[in-house]
């Protein structure tokens, strides 16, 4: 579905990552970690065919980004609606459709709005959907988002910090939805996200994108103490508690703790 061979992405002169190797394979589940700057929403850039890479090789379905966009649905960084807005969550969701066109939805189609109903049972939203969006919840919206990144049945989902802004509870609703969209349609994902707690459970495969490269692998492999502190450049300590969670603290922007249910006795 990806694949990344020694590619490198320079932006006013500075490299952002460079030797980067990446494969993911259909139907992972696949969250892209590491701190603020380090280049995590660049690589999704790569991928839509936003930015060019400077090395390297980069593949999106087996043909260059540009051309596979129309099989990837997109959910950039979300920004909570105003409260006054009026447009429906139905509303919202037909823009997955029809957004390259002027004006209102296309009417008249009854596949398209067979579509659309789809989308929305999927995410759970069929309750709420046609209350105006700002008289949603935060997870409400967010479902409603995820509906019509869908809508358009796309092979690949790439959501960037889907997860910001939302409560506990609605962060660990969000990504167990998200993991069962990509077990029931079939639908890799990759999901850029500051804290892997509430995503771990659910994950195929971490990539780790810090001090100018990328790491990828299963979960167990690349949130090691020797993993992350080489990554870092500095002392990064990985602990297991009592209950077999995963703590990680140490400097520079260490992560968040992690829940492991990949671990081995």
């Amino acid at each position: 579905m990806v694949e990344l061979s020694d590619a490198a992405v320079t932006l006013g002169g500075r490299t952002i990552w460079s030797e980067a190797t990446l494969e993911i394979e259909p139907g992972e589940y696949v969250a892209v970690l590491g701190p603020n700057g380090a280049g995590k929403s660049t690589l999704l850039r790569v991928l839509l065919g936003q930015l060019p890479i400077s090395a390297g090789m980069v593949s999106v379905l087996g043909t260059s980004p540009g051309a596979a966009k129309r099989e990837i649905g997109y959910l950039p960084q979300r920004h909570a609606f105003d409260a006054t807005t009026r447009i429906r969550g139905v509303d919202l969701v037909w823009l997955g459709l029809d957004g390259a066109h002027w004006g209102l939805p296309l009417p008249g189609r009854k596949d398209a709005r067979r579509r659309v109903e789809e989308a929305i049972a999927l995410v759970g939203a069929s309750g709420y959907a046609r209350r105006p969006i700002g008289e949603c919840s935060g997870g409400e919206q967010q479902r409603l988002l995820i509906a019509a990144a869908l809508v358009a049945r796309p092979r690949m989902l790439f959501l960037d910090e889907p997860l910001d802004g939302l409560d506990l509870p609605n962060q660990t609703a969000a990504a167990a939805l998200l993991n069962e969209i990509c077990s029931s349609a079939q639908i890799t994902i990759l999901l850029v996200a500051h804290d892997v707690n509430p995503l771990l459970t659910h994950l195929d495969r971490v990539v780790y994108v810090a001090g100018g490269r990328i790491l990828s692998g299963p979960p167990e492999q690349v949130i090691t103490s020797e993993t992350l502190s080489e990554l870092y450049g500095s002392t990064v300590d990985v602990l297991r508690t009592s209950d077999g969670r995963l703590v990680v603290v140490g400097q520079p922007d260490a992560p968040a703790h992690h829940s492991d249910r990949h671990a081995h006795p």
